[in-house]
């Protein structure tokens, strides 16, 4: 009796943590859906910002409409919710996007940037794929990079900005990054990505597949 009672609470469990990360996935999959019509339609490749309300519209969309921006962002935040203290990997990847960005203001030049970013983004997502828990500190240090040259890559995206607009899009910026990617840690935490038994393995193994071959696609259109 108790066993049945057991099994059937597991059931139900797994039905609505399966529904809530169906809907999660979901609202992901349409971000990256209009991020990459929005590449595809073509965005300005340097823009001129001239006021905080300007400054605050494109740090709210940069990271969002940037496909190679929002697969990283995706894979860290899977990732972050394998640890604990995951929410440092969040932090980390925020503040390196800061430092890409002072990075260009104070013109130092960084090349290969998109090259860069899209092997980040892959060794990211092969973590998911991967059976073995990664590790911390690579997982760290793979959110670091992302998240400089994410920053440097919005840093070469604007021109002709004052300090308050500049202000207000790294503000915006921050809180658009922030906000994604702890989402996209509550669809781990569903998944159960961080449990030895994880729920919905094959979930996983597809976001990974999915956020690699599209990181792939970026390092090809990069080299060529």
């Amino acid at each position: 009796m108790f066993k049945t009672k057991l099994s059937g609470f597991r059931a139900t469990r797994e039905f609505y943590i399966s529904k809530v990360v169906d809907r999660h996935i979901g609202a992901i999959a349409a971000l990256i859906f209009i991020s990459l019509l929005s590449s595809w339609s073509g965005t300005p490749a340097v823009r001129a910002i001239s006021n905080s309300w300007e400054g605050f519209l494109w740090g709210v969309a940069d990271p969002v409409i940037s496909s190679k921006c929002l697969v990283g962002i995706v894979a860290i935040g899977l990732l972050s919710a394998i640890f604990v203290r995951g929410a440092l990997i969040v932090g980390c990847f925020v503040l390196a996007a800061i430092l890409g960005i002072v990075i260009h203001l104070f013109q130092v030049n960084l090349p290969g940037t998109e090259i860069a970013l899209a092997i980040s983004t892959i060794v990211l997502s092969i973590m998911l794929i991967m059976p073995n828990q990664a590790n911390f500190i690579v997982v760290a240090l793979a959110g670091v990079s992302v998240g400089l040259f994410q920053g440097y890559t919005h840093g070469q995206s604007i021109s002709e900005i004052g300090i308050i607009p500049l202000i207000t899009y790294i503000i915006s910026m921050v809180l658009t990054q922030f906000a994604v990617t702890i989402s996209v840690r509550e669809i781990g935490d569903a998944m159960g990505i961080g449990e030895i038994n994880r729920i919905l393995p094959w979930k996983i193994s597809i976001a990974g597949l999915s956020l690699c071959a599209i990181a792939i696609v970026f390092l090809s259109n990069s080299i060529v």
